[in-house]
């Protein structure tokens, strides 16, 4: 990868780069999910074991991503024809897929996200996922290798995570579920600093001055 590419990649916080694409399902732009979280993700290759496991998974479980206000939309350097046929054989599996793959043949959108690891494959795509608000920003970003199947629950709780913050303004600790306590903002001077006493009253759980959780609520 150039250089120039290097530099150019998605970070956390920026916006996610446009694109205008073939897919399974007709041409999509990025445009087409403005308001609308959206779930970016390559997959290495059409009618290969992992990813056939992985997209029947994302196809089971799709209703859990739409009760989220969260669309999918894959993406390989495979062609449109080779996502049909793919996808059909998955159907027929019992896992239809109801959502649109990229066809990215000439890599641009690959590229553009880089999702192509040369030191992995240089002609295939790891195992990339951006998690995309609906303003348009990259919120998360996560690579596996090819060798590695991806989790559903894993991507889930990254969005329940997400949408958590977001709607209480909290941090969400390690292992968090939801339903779980939450990290309440650190005092940011020493004049907000609570005593034990003060942040329980609060209905805070007290670990330290910097570290207070809460119900979800």
């Amino acid at each position: 990868m150039a250089e120039e590419e290097i530099r150019s990649l998605p970070r956390i916080g920026e916006p996610a780069p446009d694109f205008e694409a073939p897919t399974s399902r007709g041409p999509v732009k990025l445009s087409d999910y403005n308001g609308k979280w959206l779930m970016l993700f390559s997959h290495p290759a059409d009618f290969t074991p992992v990813c056939t496991t992985e997209i029947s998974a994302f196809a089971r479980r799709y209703g859990e991503f739409q009760a989220r206000g969260v669309e999918l939309l894959g993406l390989s350097v495979d062609s449109v024809h080779s996502h049909i046929a793919w996808t059909r054989d998955m159907a027929e599996m019992g896992a239809p897929v109801p959502f649109p793959i990229i066809a990215d043949l000439d890599m641009s959108v690959a590229r553009r996200y880089g999702m192509i690891h040369p030191n992995e494959s240089a002609t295939a795509t790891v195992r990339a996922v951006f998690f995309i608000d609906p303003k348009g920003i990259v919120r998360a970003i996560l690579y596996y290798p090819m060798s590695l199947g991806r989790s559903v629950d894993e991507l889930l709780r990254v969005i329940d995570g997400l949408q958590t913050a977001d709607r209480l303004g909290v941090s969400t600790p390690a292992d968090w579920r939801p339903g779980s306590e939450v990290i309440v903002p650190a005092p940011k001077s020493a004049a907000e600093v609570e005593t034990p006493e003060e942040a329980r009253a609060k209905g805070y759980t007290y670990h330290t001055w910097y570290l207070r959780t809460k119900p979800q609520g």
